[in-house]
């Protein structure tokens, strides 16, 4: 397994790691996902280990919770060999402070997933999205407490938009707080937006790109088809799923699956392995969270490590896959010193 530096620290992450959202299954959303109990998630975790992926990442609000407590009991007695990165801001309870960025939540919060996590330290400790209400000032120190307590060993955010990210880069840097050194984003073959505004300033600031839902919400696992039914056990038969994903159009899915059915007859791999193949070598990307619900899917994922694919699929990929910039990513691309990363 090969390790990349994460952002503009020097700790090494693996360019995989195994998200487990699907581990609990409570609730309408996340069942749809998956629901790996104690006994299941540890045989997924030795999977993993043995092939040297040690990251996991979770979340407060994955099973209400849930998730962070399989975790922790999975990895009992070998939490030294594990990384752990988990997340915090979205709601968890009903009351107004039960929700957001602010100090008095994100200490409440941070107890509470050691404690199901059964850590004293959270290795990675991601803002979920941002936060418009609490200054940013605020969530920062809070944060940067919650370092030097030595609760957390480094901070990430996800799902930020790049005014997010650098307002908080410049925060950190002014008053010389810890620093966001990770994005966890969602980026895609079926999803590229990353790369207009995200991709630059990551590359320029020096914050990792974590990649989630590297197979665009399920659909590049390689079941759907053109002209085809969806299969009998997929998290897109249920409506709240698809309505909390990503959208993609139908012709430009397609146009992709075709261009992966043709990458994959001639390099002898499957749909998923291409597209988080291709991933691994994006600029600014040190890692991609794979998921799986079995042992078989897991073991698949896996075999995405350990080539790469031709310059000449690389470019088929792309053009299937690109589309238009937004403005003023458009008008900035015809500037011969400001072109789009590649």
């Amino acid at each position: 397994m090969e390790f990349r530096q994460l952002g503009g620290s020097g700790f090494k992450v693996p360019v995989l790691s195994f998200g487990t959202g699907t581990f609990g299954g409570k609730g309408e959303l996340f069942q749809a996902w998956g629901g790996s109990d104690v006994a299941e998630a540890k045989r997924l975790i030795d999977i993993c280990l043995e092939a040297g992926l040690n990251m996991f990442d979770t979340a407060d609000i994955y099973s209400g919770g849930l998730s962070e407590e399989i975790l922790g009991q999975a990895i009992k007695g070998r939490r030294d060999q594990v990384i752990i990165s988990t997340k915090a801001t979205f709601r968890t309870g009903p009351g107004p402070n039960d929700v957001g960025s602010s100090r008095h939540y994100l200490m409440r919060t941070c107890e509470a997933s050691l404690r199901r996590l059964d850590t004293d330290v959270i290795d990675i400790y991601h803002l979920h999205g941002f936060d418009p209400l609490t200054p940013v000032e605020e969530t920062l120190r809070a944060l940067d407490d919650l370092v030097t307590a030595g609760k957390v060993r480094y901070i990430a955010c996800s799902n930020f938009s790049g005014w997010h990210l650098m307002k908080s880069l410049a925060i950190s840097e002014k008053y010389g707080l810890a620093r966001h050194v990770a994005h966890q984003v969602y980026y895609s073959l079926i999803g590229r937006d990353y790369e207009s505004e995200l991709m630059p300033l990551a590359l320029d600031q020096k914050v990792s790109a974590i990649i989630w839902s590297p197979l665009g919400w399920g659909r590049l696992t390689g079941k759907l088809r053109r002209g085809q039914p969806l299969p009998p056990v997929s998290r897109l038969n249920n409506q709240l799923v698809i309505d909390a994903g990503p959208q993609v159009p139908d012709q430009y899915l397609y146009g992709v699956v075709d261009a992966l059915d043709e990458v994959s007859r001639e390099s002898g791999k499957t749909i998923p392995q291409i597209a988080l193949n291709w991933l691994l070598n994006r600029p600014s990307v040190a890692n991609v969270i794979i998921g799986a619900r079995t042992e078989e899917q897991l073991r698949q994922n896996l075999g995405a490590v350990g080539w790469n694919l031709t310059p000449a699929q690389v470019a088929k990929l792309d053009a299937a896959s690109t589309v238009p910039l937004a403005y003023p990513y458009w008008h900035q691309s015809q500037f011969e010193r400001n072109p789009r990363p590649v």
